[in-house]
C-alpha cells in the first residue's frame, strides 16, 4: 500500500475505574440480594466485564448511577448505604486530590463511559498461549471494568482487526508481558498498529469476516471465550472464520497470505517506520506553516 494511518481505527477507551469505590461493585449473589431487598436497585444495576469476565463468560455487577439519577437512586435505602461507605472511602484518602474530587459523587465511578449499543472488550491481560487475541461484542447496557479496554460503538470491521493474526503478533512484539502473559495496551497495541488505508470494500469485506467470527462463537454457546480458544480444543468451524480472517486483511496488506509470523512482523515493522515518518513529516511541515 502507498499510505498507512492509524486514522482507521476506532479509539479504544480504557474501562471505568471505580477509584475508592468498592462498594459499587457486587457479585451476582450480592446483586440479587439487593433486588430481593428493594426492587427498585434493579434500574441501576448492569454487569461489568473486566478481563477475567469477558474470558470466562461470569460478569459481575456494578451500581450505575448518572448524575441526572443520582436522587432518584440516593432514595433508595439500600443504596444509600453503600453511598455512604464510598463517600467515607474517599474522604479518608485526603492526600489524593482525585478521590476528593468525587467525595461529593459516590454515587459514581470516577471514569463513566457508556456505550448506546455495544462495545468491543479486550482484555488487559491474557495468556499468550491462545492463538488469537481473546476479545468480544458485548451489549449495552453492559460496562467496562478498569481491567478491560473497550472500543465503543464503532464499526464491527474493528472487531477483525483486534481478532486478527496480525494484531496477535503486533502486541506479541510491543506489547509489556505479565509473567509471559499478553498485557494489552491501547496506546502501545492499538494506537501503533499500522494498517493500511481501508476502502469501503475492505470494510465491507472485514464486516463479514467478523460477523462470521462472531457466528461461528454463537454455534457453541454457552462456551466462553476460554472454552472456545484453548488451543488444543478449537473448534473446526471457529478455526476457519479466522483463517477466513487472516486472509482478507492480509491480501489487504500484501496482496496474499503471510507465510508465518516473521514475515507478519517484519511488514508490520515496515509500514510502522513509513507511518511515523509520514508523521514526522507532516509535524514538520505544520511547525514551518506557523513559521512563515
Amino acid at each position: 500500500p502507498s499510505s498507512v494511518a492509524v486514522s482507521n481505527l476506532a479509539k479504544m477507551n480504557f474501562g471505568n475505574h471505580p477509584y475508592y469505590a468498592a462498594d459499587l461493585i457486587l457479585s451476582q449473589q450480592e446483586a440479587r440480594a439487593l433486588v430481593i431487598e428493594d426492587s427498585r436497585v434493579a434500574a441501576f444495576l448492569r454487569p461489568y466485564y473486566g478481563s477475567t469476565e469477558v474470558i470466562y463468560g461470569t460478569p459481575r455487577i456494578c451500581i450505575w448511577v448518572n448524575d441526572a439519577d443520582a436522587e432518584q437512586a440516593a432514595a433508595i435505602p439500600t443504596l444509600q448505604r453503600r453511598f455512604d461507605s464510598v463517600r467515607a472511602d474517599r474522604v479518608a484518602k485526603p492526600d489524593d486530590s482525585s478521590a476528593s474530587a468525587l467525595v461529593s459523587f459516590p454515587y459514581r465511578f470516577r471514569d463513566q463511559v457508556e456505550s448506546k449499543q455495544y462495545f468491543i472488550a479486550v482484555p488487559q491481560t491474557s495468556s499468550e498461549n491462545r492463538p488469537y487475541l481473546p476479545c468480544d461484542l458485548i451489549a449495552a447496557p453492559a460496562v467496562v471494568s478498569f481491567k478491560c479496554f473497550a472500543i465503543h460503538d464503532a464499526p464491527l470491521w474493528n472487531l477483525a482487526l483486534v481478532a486478527s493474526r496480525l494484531h496477535w503478533v503486533w502486541i506479541g512484539a510491543v506489547c509489556a508481558r505479565l509473567e509471559m502473559r499478553f498485557s494489552y495496551s491501547n496506546t502501545l497495541g492499538w494506537n501503533t498498529f499500522p494498517v493500511p488505508k481501508l476502502t469501503e470494500q475492505d470494510k465491507a469485506d472485514l464486516t463479514r469476516t467478523a460477523e462470521n467470527i462472531l457466528l461461528a462463537r454463537e454455534a457453541h454457546f454457552p462456551a466462553t471465550i476460554a472454552d472456545l480458544y484453548d488451543p488444543d480444543a478449537m473448534p473446526d468451524d471457529l478455526r476457519r472464520a479466522h483463517e477466513e480472517n487472516d486472509e482478507v486483511l492480509e491480501r489487504i496488506f500484501i496482496g496474499r497470505r503471510f507465510r508465518n509470523d516473521t514475515e507478519r512482523l517484519e511488514r508490520l515493522f515496515d509500514l510502522y517506520t513509513k507511518m511515523t515518518a509520514n508523521a514526522g513529516t507532516k509535524g514538520m511541515a505544520t511547525k514551518k506553516s506557523k513559521v512563515a
